[in-house]
């Protein structure tokens, strides 16, 4: 098993470091001081040997050799770690995706916008909230609360403001009922008993809150570098592997249970939708060209 490893790890670990390498010195590709593509990877490799399938079988034995190097590509070109939970990693049949979580959405906005700072409130009844619509974009003029109104059953809504150091805000709001549709589209069944979303309503819609207005603000730009088609393409990419799988499923008539196995509970209930956390495949849409 060592050997067969060793073997899978030279095709894909060692081939996505050499392309990385290659966009780099094609200057389509620049990383933060403070990014090693080498350490993420070394990190994730660590990660998928242990990750599972929902039969408990190792992702790198069930997964396509393709879809493992399209996971790892598609986080080092988005300059995220799995050791520092801005991703994860989830077996849907024989294909392996990377998939942010929200610390990563985070972390991909501000190093793609510039964005000094991402903050997020819950907004519970009997607060005072206002918002103006300026031009088509929301501004939070005004939000005050009191300590007797923190309260997870009454939760009216949620926003989320991103901050430029020129001053320059971009903000999104939720309601309680847009927040719960959200959850709704996750397979995690947000409402069963002990859930995430149902344990920690107040923390879950601020996670949810912050993946739409990220989302939503990198969607306004016209950028086409490689980490913004890879940003968007993300969704795709995992909404077309849940339905490879379910396909699969119904055909053989078991249920369906797709369950992350390499992420603490509120990381694993980000992926509520990529609508809010947010490949046809990294490799596959340019195989040629990169050559895999």
């Amino acid at each position: 098993m060592s050997n067969q490893l060793a073997v899978l790890k030279k095709d894909t670990v060692d081939v996505v470091a050499s392309k990385i390498r290659e966009f780099q010195e094609k200057g389509q590709i620049n990383f933060p001081a403070n990014y090693s593509p080498e350490n993420a990877m070394k990190s994730a490799w660590l990660i998928m040997q242990t990750t599972k399938d929902r039969n408990q079988k190792p992702a790198l034995e069930v997964c396509t050799r393709d879809s493992i190097a399209n996971a790892l590509l598609d986080m080092v070109v988005q300059g995220l770690n799995p050791a520092k939970k801005q991703g994860y990693f989830i077996v849907y049949g024989n294909t392996l995706s990377f998939q942010r979580s929200y610390f990563g959405t985070m972390a991909v906005t501000k190093r793609v916008t510039g964005a000094q700072e991402i903050d997020a409130q819950v907004i519970y009844e009997d607060d005072e909230f206002e918002f103006e619509v300026v031009r088509g974009r929301k501004k939070i003029t005004k939000h005050k609360s009191h300590f007797k109104n923190i309260d997870d059953n009454k939760i009216a809504g949620a926003y989320c403001t991103i901050y430029w150091e020129d001053g320059k805000e971009y903000s999104e709001v939720m309601t309680a009922k847009e927040i719960r549709q959200a959850w709704k589209k996750s397979k995690q069944n947000p409402d069963k008993e002990g859930s995430t979303h149902n344990e920690f309503p107040g923390e879950m819609a601020k996670r949810t809150v912050i993946n739409r207005t990220c989302k939503s603000y990198m969607n306004t730009s016209d950028d086409g570098s490689l980490i913004m088609q890879t940003f968007n393409r993300q969704d795709d990419s995992v909404t077309e592997a849940e339905l490879e799988e379910e396909l699969s499923e119904y055909a053989n008539g078991e249920v369906i249970d797709v369950t992350p196995q390499n992420a603490s509970e509120p990381e694993k209930t980000s992926n509520i939708s990529q609508d809010e956390i947010d490949f046809q495949g990294v490799l596959h849409d340019t195989k040629s060209e990169r050559g895999f």
